[in-house]
């Protein structure tokens, strides 16, 4: 059960303030930072994070600054190519259940190097050096060997498996939790993906919404 019910946005109300703030980043005008002095001593005791963003841990990605969010707006898991293993999965559980946040955005980017290393070794060009590099590139792999497929090539290849790897990473936390696709089923909780640019700032959310999962 949720902490603070009564406190939380609607999923459309969730998004329309991530959208906001990314305008705000684009345009170079942050507000997220000026009030993070007012809001820690109100932290202190609980928090109420309004969005759940499951992304890279690419250090030019940083969700908070990304959407201009807040202490304690934003529950945030990073990963290298945001895959959804256990650990990922459990963090997006514990948020959703504990806090009743109503959004989670799977948030990837462009150029992105776990994206590049799974192409790579997926062409038989730079297998992934270690064990547990191999292990990111498995878990990129099944959303992104479709897209081999598809004609495309170069920077349009790297687009269509990144969109390919947020959308693979979406139907996972879809399909996989028993907990989320109740909360889906009960539209208590609503998953999207989105992409970030490097080069503009900006953020385009793939999805508006994702259906529903019957338990």
């Amino acid at each position: 059960m949720s902490d603070h019910p009564e406190s939380m946005p609607t999923a459309a109300e969730a998004l329309a303030r991530l959208r906001a703030g990314n305008r705000r980043f684009v345009a170079g005008q942050l507000e997220g930072g000026q009030l993070i002095n007012g809001q820690r001593d109100g932290l202190v005791a609980a928090q109420r994070p309004f969005a759940i963003i499951l992304g890279c841990s690419d250090s030019r990605v940083p969700a908070e600054l990304v959407f201009d969010q807040g202490l304690g707006d934003l529950f945030v898991v990073r990963v290298a190519g945001n895959i959804v293993d256990t650990s990922q999965l459990g963090s997006v559980e514990f948020a959703a259940a504990k806090f009743g946040t109503p959004l989670v955005v799977v948030l990837g980017h462009s150029n992105c190097g776990a994206i590049q290393a799974t192409l790579a070794a997926l062409q038989d060009e730079e297998p992934a050096p270690t064990p547990a590099l191999q292990a990111i590139v498995a878990s990129v792999a099944p959303a992104v060997t479709p897209v081999l497929h598809d004609c495309c090539a170069g920077d349009d290849l790297l687009q269509a498996a990144t969109r390919a790897n947020v959308q693979g990473s979406v139907a996972r936390l879809q399909q996989e939790s028993e907990l989320l696709r109740a909360r889906l089923a009960a539209g208590q909780l609503t998953i999207v993906g989105a992409e970030y640019d490097l080069a503009s700032g900006e953020v385009r959310f793939l999805e508006e919404c994702s259906e529903p999962v019957t338990p």
